[in-house]
């Protein structure tokens, strides 16, 4: 895949921003953090993944351009309100929270979560079976929201910037457990450094989780509704399982 990460000063300009939809430009925000096999940049700085094929196919269904924009998970956001860019592809999971400040285009994935931990050591997946233990997971996201409203009082939440931070934890022994969707831990425990490592419990999804993972627009934004229509499209002829298939042996927009 050939592509050009543009970081577009366009608002700026005599201080007028351009409504998103009568734009021929897309600017999606996503993160340079590597998130295989939804987002990642390789050493010649391209993206790559699930996520960015999945972008660029709605971009081309939509007839518009897209120019993707590297922001950090943290401000991605408030980036969005900025107007740094008009959208968010960046496995942001939708939830009731995060509507009071965006829209939501339908779901186009949705992943269930899972903890993981050390083989030696047989932990319950409950309040009881928790108890005492620490907890990583990444900072701003659906698993560290679950893990504070559900087992603050009996375990140790240590948040992370950035996911493959909170896998080097559990590795080095500084936390018992990770939690995260099952997708973005799959690679990281085929991998040499997880071989002592397995998942604790049955995948899972919980309503603290939200409805899937949607793409983020400002509040009010048209390229809300423009969105939805593509993903049905995609979905319906065949382009959304063409890619589905490139990195998953099953379908990754769920039930």
């Amino acid at each position: 895949m050939n592509r050009s990460i543009l970081c577009l000063a366009v608002a700026a300009l005599a201080g007028l921003a351009i409504p998103a939809a009568a734009q021929d430009v897309v600017r999606i925000g996503t993160t340079p953090e590597s998130y295989p096999p939804f987002t990642w940049v390789d050493a010649q700085g391209k993206l790559n993944g699930f996520e960015i094929e999945i972008g660029d196919a709605l971009c081309a269904e939509m007839k518009v351009k897209c120019e993707w924009v590297l922001q950090s998970w943290d401000g991605i956001i408030p980036a969005l309100q900025e107007k740094k860019f008009d959208a968010i592809i960046a496995s942001m999971s939708i939830t009731d929270e995060r509507k009071q400040v965006v829209d939501f285009s339908d779901k186009y994935y949705n992943d269930p979560a899972i903890f993981v931990g050390r083989k030696d050591e047989q932990i319950d997946i409950s309040p009881e079976g928790l108890s005492g233990k620490t907890v990583g997971v990444q900072i701003s996201t659906v698993h560290a929201n679950y893990i504070q409203a559900k087992y603050k009082d009996v375990v140790t939440i240590k948040t992370y910037d950035t996911q493959e931070n909170a896998n080097l934890d559990l590795i080095a022994g500084r936390v018992d457990l990770l939690l995260a969707d099952s997708v973005a831990l799959a690679d990281f425990l085929k991998s040499p450094e997880a071989a002592d490592l397995e998942i604790k419990g049955k995948p899972f999804t919980d309503p603290l989780m939200g409805d899937g993972v949607g793409i983020a627009v400002r509040k009010g934004d048209a390229l809300r509704d423009k969105f939805s229509a593509a993903i049905k499209a995609i979905r319906a002829n065949g382009v959304y399982k063409t890619i589905n298939d490139k990195y998953f042996t099953f379908d990754i927009y769920g039930g």
